[in-house]
C-alpha cells in the first residue's frame, strides 16, 4: 500500500493570519489528508473564517477542549463563567452561523484511522482535557493506551514522547522543537506526536507551528513558519478581546 502523508494542524485558535501562513507553506509540500488535532476556535477573532477554510481542506476534525467549551456555551452551560478564555468564546459564539456550530457538533472525541494505525486526539491519547506535557504524562499514556501512533495537541508546544523496550524495562524518551526539526519513529517504538500549535505557540517562538507526518517513512516533522503576528494581534484588538491574547501572540507565550 502507498504510504499516506498526513498535514497536522492543532490549536488553531481562530487565528486566520496563521493558518493562511501555513497552509500557503504546506502548498509546497505534498500531502493526502488533513487532521485537525482540535482547538480551531478560542482566543482569536476570525472564528469563522478558520472553520470556513478548514472545511475546504475536507479534513479529519477532532474535539478540542475550546470546542466542548463553546458548545456547552450553547447549550446553555457555563453561562456565568468569567475569564479571557470565555470571553474569547462568547464573542465567537455570537457570531458563529448555524451552519458552523452544527460542523462543530460532528467532531468526536478521539478518532482512531485504521489505515494510518494511528489514534487522533486532543490532549492525550486517553483524554481530551489531560495534557501529554512530561514524561510523567507520556508514562501514564502509555501505561492506559495500547497503541503504536498516537496525535495529540493542547500543549501549544511541538514534541515527540517515545516509548522503547530496553534491558532494564521501559524506557520513555521526549524531544521538543522550537525551532523545528524532524523525528524518524523507530521501528519498534511506541510514540506520541504533537505538531504544536498554528495559531498560539507557547514554546517561546512566536513562528507558526504544524506537522507533517508519512507513513511510508514512518517520518515526523515540525515545521515554523513566519507569519504578521502584529496583523494577528490587531485583529484581536479590533474585535475587543482581552489585550492579553494580543500580546501572548508576540512572546510566543
Amino acid at each position: 500500500m502507498r504510504g499516506v502523508r498526513l498535514l497536522l494542524l492543532s490549536d488553531i485558535h481562530a487565528n486566520i493570519t496563521a493558518l493562511e501562513a501555513v497552509l500557503k507553506d504546506a502548498g509546497t509540500r505534498r500531502f493526502d489528508q488533513v487532521v485537525c488535532l482540535g482547538d480551531a476556535v478560542g482566543y482569536g477573532s476570525h472564528a469563522n473564517e478558520v472553520l470556513d477554510v478548514l472545511r475546504d481542506l475536507d479534513p479529519v476534525c477532532i474535539q478540542g477542549n475550546h470546542e466542548h467549551m463553546l458548545l456547552g456555551l450553547a447549550g446553555g452551560a457555563d453561562s456565568g463563567r468569567q475569564s479571557v478564555v470565555y470571553a474569547a468564546l462568547r464573542a465567537q459564539l455570537e457570531r458563529l452561523t448555524p451552519a458552523h456550530l452544527e460542523w462543530l457538533r460532528l467532531w468526536r472525541d478521539g478518532v482512531d484511522d485504521p489505515e494510518v494505525g494511528a489514534r487522533y486526539r486532543h490532549g492525550t491519547p486517553l483524554s481530551l482535557d489531560d495534557y501529554t506535557d512530561s514524561v510523567t504524562a507520556a508514562r501514564e499514556a502509555f501505561q492506559g493506551w495500547q497503541g503504536r501512533l498516537g496525535f495529540v495537541g493542547h500543549t501549544h508546544t511541538p514534541a515527540v514522547f517515545a516509548t522503547l523496550n530496553a534491558p532494564v524495562g521501559e524506557w520513555i524518551k521526549s524531544q521538543t522543537f522550537a525551532e523545528g526539526g524532524s523525528y524518524l519513529v523507530p521501528p519498534t517504538a511506541r510514540v506520541i506526536l504533537n505538531p504544536g500549535s498554528v495559531g498560539q505557540p507557547r514554546d517561546g517562538n512566536p513562528q507558526a507551528s504544524y506537522g507533517m507526518y508519512d507513513t511510508a517513512r514512518n517520518h515526523f516533522e515540525v515545521v515554523r513558519v513566519t507569519y504578521d503576528v502584529e496583523r494577528a494581534g490587531a485583529l484581536i484588538r479590533e474585535a475587543g478581546l482581552p489585550e492579553v491574547l494580543a500580546a501572548r501572540l508576540t512572546l510566543g507565550k
